[in-house]
């Protein structure tokens, strides 16, 4: 019972209830032997609706599902359901599309159906006393589906002259048995002629690969092929699929497959088998045709596939017959018929188009002359100015330029006109001044400046006028570019603001120089004064000097004398050099370290200093300041080593200082094992006023650059190795 309920509901999506009808109104059920989808049924219904839309005629379809399903219970069942439908239904006309729906109908007849008259389509054999066993003789009409098999089987050798086998396809389903007599009298006449050779019982796949090879003077004569050896139902795609891949033509009795894979054929339009269906059905339903009667539909068209009647180069006029092609290369008037009809119709008023276009073009050349005048004037004018200038119109493309511009863009002068400057950017990327060039281009810059770089990677700042310009004559509006080159003017005050920052630098160290002066003076005389006193009070004692009382004297002498040159070392440091001198950049070094050697002990922080043997250490620059900027880096690390030992990420701190010769220069590294610079600062951390402290690192070196490069005239670079951060210097050595 439930299976009964499931078919009932899903018939119901295709039935149309209703049991009022209009007087003139008429009701046709049809009853599809196979599944929607199916593609022979569904195009032969395809053409019954086509003639049945226009008309007040109600068509009712349901599927049988036959090719899927076929057992007796399953008919008892459907008969069961079509039994509950039709109590609430009436119908004026039956049509049963093949031979499933034929025999069912015949078969229930009276349990389904009182007293309406039965239309059939496509079954290709009736017999007149299967429908006298029924007892419906005055009320079965049809229309009988004839291939043309004969006619083909003799055509093929027609188009293969020198055939050799001939393999026809016909499956084991009740209408391939409805088809066999028509083979198999087809085959008695000509199989003297070539080897025929008949497969009902086989697969897809068997097919296949029997197909697969191309063999000369061989075809395949293709009827039916639904249902294989082993009960598998194929999908007509699949069908298709086989046919396509074959590698020797394949011939069809439809129109099922032609554009799929077939070669063609003498071949029944299917739909129009459905049309002229749907023409009986009107002939009954409204008595224009006698009943019953039995008609055979002998329609047929020569079709065949152009690029496979190409490919096994064949010759259809051999056959003497009307044809058609499909897949066929459109000629150029098929291509475009509309448009030569479109152009034939408007000739007349193209001719007058002529004619004004030319006095038009007329009128453009004489004022194109001017034109040129006017620019070959403006072009001696703007090359004879040195900076680049562009005129652009107010669409932005480019009007003309002067000489100097074309050399700035690096490129030739007549490929700029009629373009915009954004789409020249856009097809030389490689170009590096064009690159330079994209954010004015785009609009993307707030100043009035852009700097770019030439061929030989050197920056270039120019600024930038635009002025709006409004032609009177032509009335044309446009904007005029000028790009000035201030490169020297911006390096001068670049020089110069570099110059005051060191010269505020040299004041500041001047400055701590002058209150350090004094406090050394201040710290001086009491250590003159310590040194006598002790000398006093061990000289002056009556008694005899002890030697205990010497070697305290001694100590005291020796701290006083290395308080005096830390004092004098600090003052000499803090003081800014002069002018450049010659030097010792490891004297230099050591110095430095002197300074901080106690604090550097203090925080267990060991320094290695390694000068490789024969190294060139004579230098020329300013002494102090690059005394200063050595110990700036080594404090940074120190600092950076301090917070590493906070972390409990290290124990002992290592700062190492290598100097050495590489081409006819000193370089210093100054590398540590405190974690490095964090890589989101390493490329700011000579940016002025930037810092770096609360990450490990102390101040920023923006000064210790400015002296190394712009006063010194060396090199500064950091990076970061596996332990730390790493500082090289090089400098140039004394001529």
């Amino acid at each position: 019972m439930n299976f009964k309920v499931f078919l009932f509901l899903i018939s119901l999506i295709f039935l149309s209830n209703t049991n009022l009808y209009a007087n003139n109104q008429k009701n046709v059920l049809i009853i599809n032997s196979y599944h929607r989808g199916f593609q022979w049924s569904d195009d032969v219904l395809n053409g019954i609706e086509s003639v049945l839309y226009n008309t007040k005629i109600t068509s009712t379809v349901w599927y049988m599902d036959s090719k899927r399903i076929a057992s007796p219970t399953y008919y008892k069942e459907l008969k069961d359901l079509y039994k509950l439908q039709l109590s609430k239904s009436k119908y004026d006309l039956v049509v049963a599309i093949d031979k499933f729906a034929y025999e069912f109908t015949l078969q229930n007849y009276t349990e389904l159906f009182t007293n309406e008259p039965i239309y059939f389509v496509g079954i290709e054999q009736f017999s007149q006393d299967e429908v006298k066993k029924y007892n419906l003789q005055n009320k079965v009409s049809g229309l009988l589906e004839k291939r043309a098999i004969s006619d083909i089987i003799k055509m093929i050798p027609k188009l293969i002259p020198n055939l050799k086998r001939l393999y026809i396809i016909n499956d084991k389903s009740e209408n391939g048995d409805d088809t066999d007599p028509f083979i198999r009298s087809a085959i008695n006449e000509l199989k003297h002629k070539f080897e025929i050779e008949y497969i009902r019982s086989s697969t897809l796949d068997e097919l296949k690969k029997k197909f697969s090879a191309y063999i000369p003077n061989e075809a395949v004569f293709f009827i039916r092929f639904y249902n294989d050896k082993n009960g598998h139902l194929y999908k007509n795609s699949e069908i298709a699929e086989m046919i396509e891949l074959s590698e020797i033509p394949v011939f069809t009795t439809d129109t099922l497959f032609i554009e799929k894979g077939s070669t063609g054929g003498k071949l029944v339009p299917i739909k129009n088998l459905g049309i002229k269906s749907g023409e009986n059905i009107l002939g009954i339903l409204y008595k224009t045709l006698s009943t019953p009667f039995i008609k055979i539909e002998e329609t047929f068209q020569y079709k065949f596939d152009f690029e496979k009647i190409k490919k096994f180069k064949l010759q259809p006029d051999i056959l003497k017959v009307d044809y058609t092609y499909v897949n066929q290369p459109m000629g150029f008037l098929d291509k475009h018929r509309q448009f030569v009809d479109f152009v034939f119709l408007m000739s007349p008023f193209l001719l007058f188009l002529i004619v004004g276009l030319i006095y038009n073009l007329y009128l453009r050349i004489r004022n194109t002359k001017l034109l040129k005048q006017r620019m070959q004037f403006d072009k001696v004018l703007l090359d004879s100015i040195k900076a680049p200038i562009v005129w652009q119109d107010e669409k932005g493309k480019v009007v003309d330029s002067n000489a100097k511009f074309c050399d700035f863009m690096d490129l030739p002068c007549p490929q700029v006109k009629g373009k915009t400057l954004k789409d020249y950017i856009k097809r030389n990327k490689s170009t590096t001044i064009s690159k330079s060039l994209e954010p004015f281009i785009n609009n993307a810059i707030d100043e009035n400046q852009i700097v770019v770089k030439s061929i030989d990677e050197k920056e270039h700042t120019y600024l930038i006028n635009q002025t709006n310009y409004t032609e009177n004559i032509f009335k044309t509006k446009g904007t005029v570019t000028v790009f000035t080159d201030i490169t020297k003017e911006k390096q001068a005050i670049k020089e110069k603001r570099k110059h005051q920052e060191f010269v505020i630098q040299q004041s500041k160290l001047a400055e701590i120089g002058e209150v350090f002066s004094s406090i050394a003076h201040q710290w001086k005389s009491p250590l003159v004064e310590i040194a006598t006193i002790a000398q006093e009070k061990l000289y002056n004692e009556e008694s005899e000097v002890k030697e205990e009382d010497d070697k305290f004297v001694n100590d005291i002498m020796f701290q006083v004398r290395y308080m005096t040159e830390t004092i004098n070392s600090f003052q000499k440091f803090i003081m800014p050099s002069t002018q450049k001198i010659v030097f010792d950049i490891n004297e230099s070094v050591e110095e430095m370290l002197e300074i901080i050697r106690h604090n550097m002990k203090y925080n267990y922080i060991n320094v290695n200093v390694n000068v490789e043997p024969d190294t060139n250490l004579m230098i020329l620059g300013y002494k102090n300041e690059l005394m200063q900027t050595l110990l700036n880096i080594v404090n940074n690390a120190k600092e950076s080593i301090i917070k590493e030992k906070s972390q409990d990420k290290i124990t002992q701190g290592n700062i190492n200082i290598n100097i050495k010769n590489i081409n006819n220069k000193v370089q210093i590294d100054i590398s540590d094992n405190g974690g490095g610079i964090p890589s989101k600062y390493i490329n700011q951390i000579f940016e002025p006023y930037f810092t770096t402290k609360k990450d490990g690192h102390g101040i920023g070196l923006y000064m210790a650059k400015l002296i190394i490069e712009d006063k010194i005239g060396g090199t500064i670079d950091v990076s970061n190795t596996k332990d730390g951060a790493m500082f090289t210097i090089q400098l140039e050595l004394t001529k």
